[in-house]
């Protein structure tokens, strides 16, 4: 407390945080935030600090915390150039919809503009709010104590309403120590009391299922907007009803069982020939929380994954902004999806229709089983290939395998990420988390941490490049530290394997800056990741074998201690797909299987 019996700025913040049961602030001090420290250490017995070793792990922990347990947590970080290192993590909690508070320092109010030590002055005092400002929801920066609690409770509104994503909290040096108030704001009175589980129109929603009662060859495709939207039951309870398939974008992969008879599976540049081949043959397509990428959409190259129009497209967002975007809408509707499929089931049952197979929809499965077992028989030798170093298939095969069913697999950005999306099978939302728009490596070498905090009796296990884990091996210190048993299996390909794939097919093989090599002897070169593992405390083992990948997940998991497997994984292979990729000025891929579609 202060003389005058206030709670300062950096308790206020403390306790705000306390009072939304934030049980958890990732970060790293710095002389700008030991004020804010301070404040953490008073009520160290109600929130706990978990210090990391580089900012934009903290950040990525904060990340993948929110997505296994949907409650927001907080970020800590210094003035300079620890605030600098946010905005990679920030921008990709931006860009795939995830809330965390970043609690960035600065220097003191009385030096704005004097440039202090590491203050960004040069065009404007104090002026790390411009730095981020394009990859959060929205920054704010109090100037004086007072401003405080009003700033906290606008950021974490802004947080978590709407369409979520972080917000920054910039805080003078000078601020943390200074009177804010005599009482925290109650979040119950400014935010726990707002709903944004928006609704469509009920016209929108009549007209919704017009066109799927009506279609012949209808395919509800699904992004991220299912999944943390806690709309998995409605849409499985709706693709039942009306037995309609389901495709996924990489976002909404496992938003409904991918072993579910009506699953398609992934639809994108490298999806499965079922998913693609269905989605652009589609006549209505019911697009929930998706936002139509590049990736997802092909290039946007018609034909290969979607050919809108002639295919009806219904899009429902919870962002306006995202409807009409790439394609255009013969219904758009700005909802809540959870709320919408709710409306849609309600709008069912309003018309006495009970649903299940007809005419039509049978003879539409039964052409999709054809995809499907042509996909099937394509992709079959990857299975069984037992070559060494692994196919990256079956390693991709063998780690589904080995998860438990309530497993959490964390992947990190690189090649090994599209083979997981292909021959992984998640059983629920938060089965496989990767990142999906903005693709920082480092997401899953650290966001593994912030799983394994927010569902401690479930496995936790990080899949993750070479080239992404000696970014962050620092993470190894922070597991053993606070003993969080997560798990690493380390794809070690020797190269920064996905962009050594583009050179390969775009530029007629010529690599460059991709392979990894020693200068003596010219063989492929890294370090011995499982020694390095284990000169940090954490139990690290090599395998070069694929009957042995398995194994050595079931005991990295059995022994519930940090872990790390370092798999030696061929990266002469590219995952085969449906769809395509254009790089513009280089060219179009063709697909491993199928052809462009041409209505008829």
């Amino acid at each position: 407390m202060t003389d005058s019996n206030e709670l300062n700025g950096g308790q206020v913040i403390i306790d705000y945080l306390i009072r939304e049961d934030v049980p958890y602030v990732f970060g790293l001090c710095g002389h700008g935030n030991i004020g804010l420290i301070d404040a953490m250490y008073e009520r160290s017995d109600d929130i706990k600090t978990i210090s990391v070793h580089h900012e934009s792990v903290s950040g990525f922990m904060a990340d993948v915390y929110y997505r296994v347990s949907g409650k927001a947590t907080a970020t800590f970080t210094s003035c300079g150039p620890g605030s600098a290192n946010m905005p990679i993590c920030l921008a990709n909690a931006f860009f795939d919809s995830v809330p965390f508070l970043a609690i960035t320092g600065n220097v003191p109010t009385s030096q704005f503009g004097r440039g202090a030590f590491q203050e960004t002055y040069r065009h404007y005092q104090a002026d790390f709010p411009s730095t981020v400002q394009a990859y959060c929801k929205r920054v704010y920066q109090p100037t004086r104590g007072e401003q405080v609690p009003l700033m906290m409770r606008q950021a974490w509104k802004t947080m978590v309403t709407g369409r979520p994503g972080p917000v920054v909290l910039d805080v003078p040096f000078d601020i943390f120590k200074e009177s804010a108030a005599e009482e925290t704001p109650d979040p119950k009175e400014w935010s726990a009391n707002i709903s944004c589980r928006c609704g469509a129109d009920p016209e929108g929603v009549e007209k919704a299922v017009d066109m799927l009662l009506s279609a012949e060859k209808p395919v509800i495709v699904v992004g991220q907007g299912v999944r943390y939207g806690g709309a998995a039951g409605e849409l499985k309870a709706l693709a039942e009803r009306l037995q309609i398939p389901v495709a996924s974008s990489a976002s909404g992969l496992g938003a409904l069982p991918v072993e579910h008879s009506l699953s398609l599976g992934l639809v994108q540049r490298g999806g499965t020939y079922q998913a693609n081949h269905s989605c652009r043959q589609a006549d209505v397509l019911l697009a929930l929380g998706v936002r139509f990428d590049d990736r997802t959409s092909s290039s946007w190259i018609q034909g290969y994954s979607f050919t809108i129009p002639p295919t009806k497209l219904i899009h429902v967002d919870i962002d306006p902004e995202e409807i009409g975007r790439n394609y255009p809408v013969a219904l758009g509707l700005m909802a809540d999806v959870r709320t919408f499929l709710r409306q849609i089931l309600a709008e069912l049952d309003r018309r006495g229709y009970s649903g299940g197979p007809t005419p039509v929809s049978r003879k539409w499965l039964a052409e999709i089983d054809t995809y499907r077992a042509k996909w099937d028989a394509f992709v079959a030798p990857g299975f069984t290939d037992d070559s060494s170093p692994i196919n990256p298939q079956r390693a991709a095969v063998e780690i589904d395998k080995a998860l438990p069913e309530d497993a959490i697999l964390v992947s990190d950005i690189g090649v090994h990420h599209n083979w997981l999306l292909q021959f992984c099978k998640p059983t629920r939302p938060d089965s496989l988390i990767g990142s999906m728009g903005y693709g920082p490596m480092g997401f899953g070498v650290a966001g593994v941490l912030g799983a394994k905090l927010a569902a401690p009796d479930r496995p936790c296990v990080s899949v993750c490049g070479d080239g992404a884990f000696f970014m962050h091996a620092n993470v190894l210190g922070t597991a053993v530290e606070y003993n969080i048993p997560a798990v690493w299996v380390v794809w070690n390909n020797y190269a920064y394997g996905s962009i050594r794939g583009l050179q390969r097919s775009y530029l007629e093989s010529r690599e460059l800056a991709t392979d990894f090599h020693h200068p003596a002897t010219g063989k492929p070169y890294n370090p011995d990741f499982a020694a390095m593992a284990r000169s940090a405390g954490v139990e690290g083992v090599s395998i070069d074998r694929a009957g042995d990948l398995g194994d050595a997940i079931q005991a990295a998991i059995a022994a519930n201690r940090p872990f790390l497997i370092d798999a030696n994984i061929s990266g002469d292979l590219n995952p085969p797909g449906a769809g395509v990729w254009e790089l513009p000025g280089l060219g179009v891929n063709r697909p491993a299987i199928g052809e462009r579609y041409v209505p008829k």
